[in-house]
């Protein structure tokens, strides 16, 4: 396991400035962590060729506060610009690591990414998008089923219930197994052994294959879910057809509302709660960025970096020497 002063999860415009921020008040041992390629996801992936990425949203114009600041410009000047700034600052970015669970122990947090990292931090940004959703399956989801098929936990558990989980990582071993307590599980995965499942998730889901509350289905396909009447029936690749109260997709990917909620951050209605300095009901745990305002300009993300990086500084300097 890595040890770091700082994990900050996601490389937008308000985790590079966390990471700027963090090096510019001497901190060095910053880890940013981001589930793709490249940096600036949402600007890569939303803004077309030639876009105007403008530091003004809505006519409203913010004065930097912090280290970053840039006039209007192009998506691939912005996109240059801050590579370069990741260059220059030697910045510690782990591409294709997508942070999928947050531990809260004590004093520390155990960040684990899709990429088998495990990071312990007394310190946790979270500087992610609000575009974040869910991977679907390739076959549709007939609308008469929707309301039992699920991307992440329902927050009423379900108790007595035949249940589906489709995926093969840690997601889908840690679902069926928290299912299994209350409910009979299949869990089916189209290759025939495990290949993104960290130890401590295996030992669990075959602990509970032993105990025969999770069925396992190694090697097994969808073709298409339809609706039985109260229940899903799946209709399975080879001929097979199975009945469930509920199908949970464990495919990767999930929401921003659902991520933080695994890990126990409040919301008020749909907005989780923040102080002024973008701190969670848990401590040392900060959301900068869009998260972190209602709605906001790139400027404006900057800038809650810088004022969160502040108040880290003033209330838990003991953590970062």
């Amino acid at each position: 396991m890595e040890q770091a002063k700082i994990v900050v999860i996601g490389a937008g415009p308000a985790g590079i400035a966390s990471g700027v921020e963090a090096k510019e008040a001497g901190i060095d041992d910053v880890i940013i962590l981001e589930k793709k390629g490249h940096l600036c996801d949402t600007i890569v992936s939303l803004y077309h060729e030639g876009k105007r990425v403008d530091p003004v949203y809505r006519k409203v114009k913010v004065e930097p506060i912090g280290k970053l600041s840039f006039d209007t410009e192009t998506r691939e000047e912005f996109l240059d610009r801050i590579k370069k700034v990741v260059d220059d600052y030697g910045l510690n970015v782990r591409f294709w690591n997508e942070a999928q669970k947050v531990e809260v122990k004590d004093d520390t947090f155990v960040v684990r990414t899709g990429g088998d990292l495990e990071v312990e931090t007394p310190v946790v940004i979270i500087a992610i998008g609000v575009f974040g959703k869910p991977v679907k399956p390739s076959y549709p989801i007939p609308k008469e089923v929707r309301d039992k098929v699920f991307f992440a936990l329902p927050k009423t558990p379900l108790k007595g219930k035949k249940a589906l989980v489709v995926g093969g990582g840690d997601t889908a071993a840690e679902t069926a197994c928290f299912l299994a307590k209350d409910n009979s599980v299949d869990l089916s995965y189209r290759r025939e052994k495990f290949f993104r499942i960290n130890q401590t998730n295996l030992c669990s889901l075959n602990g509970c294959c032993s105990e025969g509350t999770v069925n396992l289905m190694l090697g097994t396909d969808i073709d298409a879910l339809e609706d039985a009447a109260d229940m899903v029936r799946v209709r399975f690749k080879g001929g097979d057809v199975i009945e469930y109260d509920a199908v949970f997709y464990c495919l990767g990917g999930m929401t921003p509302k659902t991520f933080l909620e695994s890990i126990g951050v409040e919301f008020d209605g749909n907005r989780p709660k923040v102080d002024e300095c973008g701190e969670v009901n848990i401590r040392r745990l900060f959301l900068v960025g869009d998260l972190a305002l209602q709605k906001g300009s790139i400027m404006a993300a900057f800038n809650t970096a810088k004022k969160t990086m502040d108040c880290i500084l003033s209330r838990y300097e003991e953590f970062l020497k």
